[in-house]
């Protein structure tokens, strides 16, 4: 399939009532309102193109960019892109799934996230901390680093309450993650989470709520899969 093809398809499931919905949940134009289920269909015939992730991810739309992050090879994204790819990363969906997503899976996503993390811009910082939840969810604790992952959420506790509105709510992903995929720093997050207390986020026109880091953890456990490390952070 070629990039002109699939933007076609992409235009042909777009839905009114879908788009309106994403742009509530902060997803910018252009986008055609293409459902995820749509968007799997198309992956489930491309696979894994890097060619054409690249092609799709240029056009600046929405749909195309989320499908792009699920058809990338990863493995082969460098820095130079991935910074290309986090800076037209204006929707939050874009920004605080797609591009992480990718991230993690990059050999040099770690060094990225580090950075990314000090940025001014909202959404680069937000990326940042997404890609640090991604990467502590499928890397087996042995390859992580650990006193540095345990900084980071004292790092949390002190500007969580301080930082930009969609950080917040990645660095309270951050907390949840390290807390159910890196079980030797699962006191510690859990001590953040409490110290933390109630995140407040502007979650815009919807009825999406910020979870307790704390109470997800605990139902992480409940569930019996701590530590159980993710094949992949791609949905």
């Amino acid at each position: 399939m070629t990039a002109k093809e699939i933007m076609a398809q992409l235009e042909a499931f777009g839905d009114p009532k879908i788009k309106t919905l994403l742009l509530k949940h902060g997803i910018k134009e252009p986008l055609f309102g293409v459902k995820v289920e749509h968007l799997k269909t198309i992956q489930k015939k491309v696979k894994v193109d890097d060619r054409l992730a690249r092609e799709l991810y240029a056009t600046g739309n929405a749909d195309a960019m989320y499908l792009a992050g699920l058809i990338a090879d990863d493995a082969k994204m460098g820095k130079q892109e991935l910074q290309t790819w986090v800076s037209r990363a204006v929707s939050q969906n874009i920004s605080e799934y797609t591009v992480p997503w990718v991230a993690a899976g990059s050999p040099c996503g770690y060094e990225l996230a580090l950075e990314w993390i000090d940025s001014n811009k909202e959404h680069i910082a937000a990326a940042g901390w997404a890609t640090l939840s991604g990467i502590v969810s499928m890397k087996p604790d042995t390859a992580l680093d650990l006193p540095r992952l345990k900084a980071l959420l004292t790092r949390v506790a002190q500007n969580i309450h301080i930082a930009p509105n969609r950080v917040r709510y990645a660095m309270n992903g951050f907390i949840i993650a390290v807390g159910a995929y890196v079980t030797p720093l699962t006191k510690e997050a859990l001590s953040t989470a409490k110290k933390i207390g109630q995140v407040m986020v502007d979650m815009g026109e919807t009825a999406c709520e910020v979870p307790s880091a704390a109470g997800y953890i605990a139902k992480i456990e409940a569930r019996g899969a701590m530590g159980k490390k993710k094949k992949t952070v791609k949905c």
